[in-house]
């Protein structure tokens, strides 16, 4: 069933109008009319409070809601997805050149204006977006935000607040001049890109974001390989000298590198107590703990020690362990 039909129905059962939701909803007329109608889509159920405030206000399930919801949506996307992508508007193109770095802005209106939407202009905007879309989800509950947002943007709150769910919703290939009028510009002071890394730094305002500077790195990196130690071979041989140690804790141990020098058996012996021993780490209990996971009996121990062997040079051996 269509999650519009569920709403209007129960608006009925109560003899409720779209106003009245509206005002529990905390958004405007125009929008409820607009999502029951039909002419927008429902919002996101995982970036928005809004199921969970018409569920309470007409005594329905939000969760039931919520699928009805999402199951709309996912139709509905799945039909768009055979449209080609459309560019951005030319407006939308204009703001986000604006607020990239003097010095560049020139350079980027080169490259952006190759293509229709190229491949730099939809990783910009896409990272624009994300950073922005994140920061109006965590502040949808605070109306001191929303009120400074919606002053900057000249708008009423419950308006701002029916900006926001539609802006959630967008992605890099809808968004639109009035959410770029809305959250993009008085947001987002100013971006630059690093084109030979990818890397990005966007200033937001600092009158309404508190960590006002974010950085994105798109480096490459090899992936290396490194062969197991010999001394961590030979202590995983020993079940009585490792304690059993777990698939987490090997991993653990497998990562540890050394630049050049070979760990004896003892020292992973050492390393894995270490793991294991709770007042190493932030809120451990004031006693440590004494069970057989935890710590290693008497005679597991004694066969790690420090044995030197007398060579014909007189020099001293290797840590072995004693059988």
């Amino acid at each position: 069933m269509d999650v519009r039909l569920v709403i209007k129905q129960r608006l009925e059962e109560l003899g409720l109008e779209q106003r009245d939701l509206a005002g529990a909803a905390e958004v405007t007329e125009s929008y409820i009319s607009q999502l029951l109608t039909g002419k927008k889509l429902p919002p996101e159920p995982s970036r928005s409070n809004i199921y969970d405030k018409i569920g309470k206000f007409l005594k329905l399930p939000s969760s039931r809601l919520s699928k009805l919801a999402d199951h709309q949506r996912k139709e509905v996307l799945k039909r768009s997805l055979e449209d080609p992508p459309k560019p951005l508007f030319r407006e939308v193109r204009e703001l986000i050149l604006s607020k990239c770095a003097h010095e560049k802005q020139k350079q980027m209106r080169v490259i952006f204006e190759k293509q229709p939407f190229g491949e730099l202009e939809r990783l910009v905007t896409q990272k624009l977006l994300d950073v922005v879309k994140k920061i109006a989800k965590n502040e949808l509950q605070s109306e001191k935000w929303l009120h400074s947002v919606a002053r900057l943007s000249g708008k009423s709150y419950e308006a701002m607040r029916v900006s926001i769910l539609e802006f959630l919703d967008t992605d890099v290939f809808s968004i639109s001049a009035e959410n770029c009028a809305s959250f993009l510009d008085p947001l987002v002071e100013s971006w630059d890109i690093n084109l030979a890394t990818f890397g990005m730094e966007i200033v937001l305002n600092r009158r309404l974001i508190s960590g006002y500077t974010k950085k994105f790195e798109f480096v490459e990196k090899e992936v290396v390989h490194r062969e197991q130690e010999p001394g961590l071979k030979e202590f995983l041989k020993d079940l009585s000298v490792n304690g059993g140690a777990s698939q987490e804790e090997i991993e653990f141990l497998k990562k540890l590198t050394f630049q050049g020098k070979h760990p004896t058996p003892l020292y992973y012996y050492r390393e894995l107590q270490n793991l294991r021993d709770p007042l190493h780490f932030d809120g451990a209990p004031s006693q440590r703990c004494t069970s057989v996971g935890m710590l290693m009996t008497r005679t597991k121990r004694r066969k790690l020690i420090r044995e030197r062997k007398p060579s014909d040079g007189g020099h001293h051996g290797t840590l072995a362990l004693r059988r």
